[in-house]
């Protein structure tokens, strides 16, 4: 088995250390900056598949997403050295925020991981996001869906506020709005007037992949 091989088999299995370990002795020893990167995607893909069907949970969920993060910022100063540049055609541009007054995240960072794994360029706003930093992130983003995670029911004003500023800008058809959170529903979806409402990650990525490949 290559090393590379190797590599992606210790992030399936969740072995954090012997993961980074692995990736930095590659790198010391002229293993294809891009090679080590494309190992992490092997396995981010497998970590994808097997939360999907059961196999793996939020918290592995959770601890691959971490690992990606910290390899990447071990891999990207050889790629940059390598002049790759761009790793990856993504899949699509997506903005995630949870909206102005609410403060959970379990549910985005899920989402913006897998989005992630999926291929898709994510840029994760955090949480309690003003109106005004969603419109102006998302258009410096070039974003294609903007997706607004809430739990309270005090979110559904700003997500409906959103969509609102979308429209008077004149941006509206151009980009997709779904939302997320354990209280949406077809009632709420239409208040907001959102495109979509998921309550399950896998759904939303789903639909997501349709609308980038159906060209928004």
């Amino acid at each position: 088995m290559k090393d590379t091989q190797l590599l992606t088999q210790a992030i399936v299995d969740m072995e954090e250390d012997k993961a980074l370990a692995m990736t930095r002795q590659l790198l010391e020893s002229k293993t294809n900056a891009m090679d080590v990167f494309t190992a992490y995607q092997d396995a981010m893909a497998e970590v994808g598949r097997r939360f999907e069907k059961g196999i793996y949970f939020i918290p592995e969920l959770v601890m691959s997403g971490d690992m990606m993060k910290t390899a990447m910022e071990i891999i990207k100063p050889y790629l940059d050295e390598s002049g790759a540049g761009t790793v990856e055609k993504k899949t699509g541009r997506i903005l995630i925020a949870t909206v102005e007054g609410d403060i959970h995240d379990i549910g985005k960072n899920i989402i913006s991981t897998l989005m992630t794994l999926n291929g898709f360029e994510v840029r994760d706003l955090g949480v309690d996001v003003p109106i005004d930093r969603i419109i102006s992130e998302a258009k410096a983003f070039n974003a294609q869906i903007i997706g607004l995670s809430g739990l309270l029911t005090l979110a559904f004003d700003p997500m409906k506020n959103v969509v609102e500023r979308l429209e008077q800008e004149g941006s509206r058809d151009s980009v997709k709005v779904i939302i997320g959170g354990g209280q949406m529903d077809d009632q709420i979806c239409r208040y907001v007037g959102a495109d979509a409402f998921v309550t399950d990650a896998v759904a939303g990525i789903s639909l997501c992949k349709s609308w980038i490949s159906g060209s928004i």
